[in-house]
């Protein structure tokens, strides 16, 4: 569990927890979850290793006000047989214990010379594996990564060109 101090910058103009810092602090939490197994900034750099994000999801529940401090617990939720693909799931609590929000993500691992997606060294298959996982865990398929059914739509670059110049 990973606690974290709202800070005044996190508040919007609602006096709230705003959007933006939900997901900045999800990411923060996924990061210190990961780093705390062994699998570190350094590490990564040395591998040429850097994670990319499919898709995120995050489900408001509660209301988060200045001065309370949250709490999120990070679990895996899948990967791949190679470790290329992985998801996350994440709960955040206040400090009465209340889950305020929920957040699912799924993302890969891209080796940063061929900016290419790349399965993970066996070593870190190890320490990934040591995660902790959710009750239901299992296998990533690369079919699993297009289960939302988007795709990316071009545009007419002569709609953009009239945009610009408007």
């Amino acid at each position: 569990m990973i606690k974290i101090n709202i800070r005044w910058s996190d508040i919007d103009a609602n006096r709230h927890l705003a959007n933006s810092a939900y997901i900045n602090f999800m990411s923060y939490a996924r990061v210190v979850f990961i780093r705390d197994a062994g699998i570190t900034q350094q590490v990564l750099a040395q591998l040429n290793l850097g994670p990319i994000v499919f898709y995120e999801h995050l489900y408001y529940f509660k209301e988060v006000l200045p001065d309370q401090p949250i709490f999120i617990n990070v679990q895996l939720k899948e990967m791949s047989e190679n470790g290329c693909f992985f998801s996350f799931e994440q709960e955040m609590y206040n400090q009465k214990g209340e889950n305020v929000a929920a957040y699912e993500m799924m993302g890969a691992w891209m080796d940063l010379k061929s900016r290419k997606l790349t399965a993970l060294p066996g070593f870190l298959m190890d320490k990934f594996n040591a995660l902790t996982t959710v009750e239901d865990f299992k296998i990533l398929t690369k079919e699993d990564t297009r289960k939302h059914q988007k795709a990316p739509h071009p545009i007419d670059p002569k709609i953009i060109k009239e945009a610009l110049r408007g």
